[in-house]
């Protein structure tokens, strides 16, 4: 029987959905890294993990496993692994799973929904974009459809078909509608410093049971504000 871990050893800032003997699943807050970088090591989801499930014990071998990544700037739901076997079946079966993203993009789509196609590429600078070489490009295809817009912005509901880096951010940048808040793919406002991209739903086959499992995180306030503009 699964029992949880006392709650002064609970991260400050990452509430946790959901979790049991072989998954963790939290609402990562924006601005919080999924993984250490070279610059920074322990402001992250998987640092704080780490430390949760060693229950503030240093020796223990209790870790979390990386399954998938969220952008720094992204907010939702994040699952991790407490088991070798768990990440492995969670990474072969991800992109049968379904995903629904939330976010606010800049004008008015002619299409109200749609589904946006192309084949992305790394530069030397990390930035990914889209391009017609399909030898060196990975599939990317991501859909849309507008739930809410004002004369300046619109609410998106998206589904993410592949999981390529930054794939939502450069497909909606070609669609000439970037996401408010992007500072790589899109351009400045004044009043929008956060990105409004939140994973919203994650739907899963859980590593053991094999039963299916949607986690839900509620959307940013911020983002109807921004549409009622």
């Amino acid at each position: 029987m699964f029992k949880k871990t006392p709650k002064k050893y609970q991260p400050k800032g990452l509430p946790i959905i959901y979790e049991d003997r072989d998954i963790i699943v939290v609402n990562k807050a924006a601005g919080l890294l999924t993984i250490g970088t070279d610059r920074q090591k322990e402001k992250t989801a998987h640092f704080l993990l780490n430390d949760y499930v060693k229950k503030g014990y240093s020796k223990s071998r209790n870790r979390v496993f990386i399954v998938h990544r969220l952008d720094r700037d992204t907010s939702g739901v994040l699952v991790f692994a407490k088991t070798e076997k768990a990440k492995r079946y969670l990474q072969d079966e991800w992109k049968e799973f379904s995903k629904t993203y939330y976010a606010v993009v800049h004008g008015v789509f002619t299409e109200k929904e749609g589904i946006i196609s192309s084949y992305l590429v790394e530069n030397k600078m990390h930035r990914m974009y889209s391009t017609n070489d399909t030898e060196n490009g990975k599939y990317a295809k991501t859909g849309y459809k507008v739930i809410k817009e004002s004369s300046e912005f619109s609410l998106l509901e998206i589904n993410l078909f592949t999981g390529r880096k930054n794939q939502i951010r450069v497909h909606l940048s070609d669609e000439g509608h970037p996401i408010v808040g992007d500072k790589m793919y899109g351009e400045y406002i004044k009043g929008a410093s956060k990105l409004a991209l939140h994973a919203a739903t994650l739907t899963i086959l859980h590593p053991f049971s094999k039963k299916e499992m949607t986690f839900e995180t509620k959307v940013p306030p911020f983002f109807k504000t921004l549409v009622k503009k």
